[in-house]
């Protein structure tokens, strides 16, 4: 089940690193919002958290499954298991979300955008997933306009553990896991593999097919191993290294292009598209009475190879060095001083670009400090207020501020908070200097916005709303002819409202509600943005029928769009709304062993999102899972 919970400012795993201060905290204490574990009570930036124990009862296998009952989240995915998933938070753009792993940021340098595809992580070695909502480039720097998604992967504690899982169902779909993690005496390690295989997802409308074509199932397969080891140099000094490898290969429809009419089609021949992804981080750890400190070093790459038929064969290979350091000061009981420093290079490397040479070697650098502090004025007062300054080498410099007040009255189980601050999104090393399009001219995308809520417990039901609002400048967008050079001249605004209610009717019966509101327009044309849905709404249910019988319902409601059709011949079309049950359920027959299985889109609903692309209708998956 979801857990909604409000924090303050934003923030970056500083237990990100994977030494022992990197162990998920307890329940009611929230990390990544502050950088330092704080009582939610205290905090007050709108965040969703998601455990461990939520992903195991929905039986999710990847981010965008994890995601999707998150109030103020949009997400759009070009076809089945592995296709192409955009994010929008908020109402921004999908390349205005932060995507950190255990410390590291997964935005892509080799990409259009520089954003991550999230459809390729996988969810067997999460813990715990933090989705922080609002401007927060004070303490992130760069992407972080719409908001943060952080996740924190599991660490080793206690004698070793061993678990392994098989399933298989619906789409040609058989996929494993196993992991393996404990403690030896200075040593706590964690390692877990994981393959997803989903072979037929029917994913082409019929009616884009020429007379006579037929359908392409999408086929797609992935292998992700993880591995997070730390080691206790001293009780106040350790050492981390978390590593992340991703193999995938996914076989999906393209489109062709008749050579007189210029009509789009989807094509008669697959395009095959490969992915190699490497993450790696590690951390020194020292902790010196009310001074903590933690030096990381982080790398990542991504090689991407297409091979695409009617468009010509495209490889792109990106990969970025960040070293960074944060230290924590308690000045005076009740002020906590948090600071931070950075320094990194993305660089984009050459490839093949629609069968041509792509551009040359860049790279950007960019230096970063930031400063937070953190305050518990007594009487249920609390703020936390941040700010940074990221000097790039490309465009220059750039200052971002936030503040996050709440206060807690105790008595009442009322909690009133408010937030704002500011944003900004670099360009992209494609945008920059990409061979169709790229201008080196271009500046970063700034944002400001602002929310204010109030949350409320009643016994066992506590409700929350809160109203946002985001300014948008500077937006990249296709200059249009002669040229089509991209260029700083797009507006957005977008408002809304989340809102959720929580009911533990019993100690093993939770109901959640959560509904959100998007109103998110081009401020120029004072037309609606592409794929945000103004309403949204999700119920789940999670029950813990006996102690071996468990039950997870999630249904889920996505309203009305507006998108382009699958090749933007049609630039603006309303898609409508649909509706979609899951179910999941697992069996405990002894300690050991325990059997389980789910149904998605139990009610089969057909739907497309994007438009031009299906959803997979119903599916069934079982399986059995090993504890040792």
């Amino acid at each position: 089940m979801l857990k909604f919970i409000l924090c303050s400012s934003v923030a970056i795993a500083a237990l990100a690193g994977v030494a022992r201060a990197d162990v998920v905290p307890g329940e009611g204490i929230v990390v990544s919002a502050t950088r330092i574990a704080t009582p939610d009570a205290q905090v007050a930036s709108s965040v969703t958290v998601i455990t461990a124990a939520d992903i195991e009862a929905r039986q999710d296998r990847s981010l965008p499954d994890v995601l999707r009952e998150v109030p103020g989240l949009s997400i759009t995915q070009s076809g089945g298991a592995g296709g192409q998933s955009s994010l929008f938070m908020r109402g921004t753009n999908a390349n205005q979300v932060k995507l950190l792993l255990d410390g590291i940021d997964l935005g892509d340098p080799s990409t259009p955008s520089g954003a991550a595809d999230i459809s390729k992580l996988l969810a067997d070695d999460f813990a715990q997933v933090e989705v922080l909502r609002g401007p927060a480039g004070a303490l992130y720097g760069s992407d972080a306009i719409g908001g943060v998604v952080n996740i924190i992967t599991k660490a080793g504690e206690g004698p070793m553990k061993i678990v392994a899982r098989v399933e298989g169902g619906s789409f040609d779909s058989f996929n494993q896991s196993a992991s393996a993690s404990g403690s030896q005496g200075a040593l706590h390690y964690a390692a877990t593999i994981q393959h997803f295989h989903a072979g037929a997802t029917p994913v082409t409308p019929s009616n884009l097919l020429q007379p006579g074509e037929a359908a392409h199932d999408d086929f797609y397969d992935n292998v992700s191993a993880t591995a997070k080891l730390g080691y206790d140099v001293a009780e106040n000094f350790d050492l981390g290294l978390v590593t992340r490898y991703v193999n995938s290969l996914g076989k999906v429809t393209g489109d062709a292009f008749d050579a007189i009419t210029f009509a789009s089609f989807p094509s008669p021949i697959q395009t095959r598209i490969s992915a190699i992804q490497y993450q790696t981080r590690g951390t020194a750890h020292l902790s010196l009475g009310r001074f903590d400190q933690t030096l990381g070093l982080a790398y990542g790459s991504t090689i991407t190879a297409t091979q695409d038929p009617d468009n010509g064969d495209s490889r792109a290979i990106g990969d970025r060095l960040k070293l960074d350091w944060q230290g924590r000061v308690a000045v005076m009981d009740g002020q906590t001083l948090v600071l931070g420093a950075e320094t990194s290079r993305d660089a984009l490397h050459p490839g093949l670009s629609f069968g041509f040479p792509s551009t040359l070697s860049r790279g950007i650098t960019t230096h970063a400090g930031y400063g937070e502090i953190q305050s518990d004025f007594g009487s249920g007062f609390y703020n936390s207020a941040s700010i940074r300054y990221d000097d790039n080498s490309r465009f220059g410099s750039k200052p971002t501020w936030r503040l996050a007040p709440a206060w807690v009255i105790e008595r009442t189980g009322t909690k009133v908070k408010a937030s704002a601050g500011t944003g900004f999104k670099a360009p992209s090393l494609q945008q920059l200097y990409g061979t169709f399009g790229g201008n080196a001219a271009l500046k970063p995308e700034t944002s400001f916005g602002y929310d204010i809520g109030l949350e409320q417990a009643f016994g066992p039901l506590t409700a929350g709303v809160t109203w946002f609002h985001n300014d948008i400048k500077n937006l990249i967008v296709s200059g249009g002819a002669p040229l089509f050079l991209l260029a700083n001249i797009g507006r957005a605004r977008t408002d809304g409202i989340e809102s959720f209610v929580t009911w533990k009717a019993l100690e093993t019966l939770r109901f959640t509600a959560a509904y959100t509101y998007t109103d998110a327009i081009d401020a120029a044309t004072r037309l609606a943005l592409l794929r945000r849905p103004r309403h949204k709404a999700s119920v789940n249910t999670d029950w813990q029928v006996t102690d071996a019988l468990s039950l997870d319902a999630t249904l889920r409601y996505v309203g009305p769009q507006i998108d382009g059709n699958r090749d933007f011949s049609i630039p603006r079309l309303k898609m409508p709304g649909y509706a979609s049950l899951d179910i999941a359920a697992s069996y405990r027959l002894t300690d050991m062993w325990t059997l389980f299985g789910r149904i998605e889109n139990a009610t089969d609903t057909s739907y497309q999102s994007p438009d031009g692309f299906l959803r997979p209708g119903i599916g069934a998956t079982g399986g059995i899972k090993v504890t040792l």
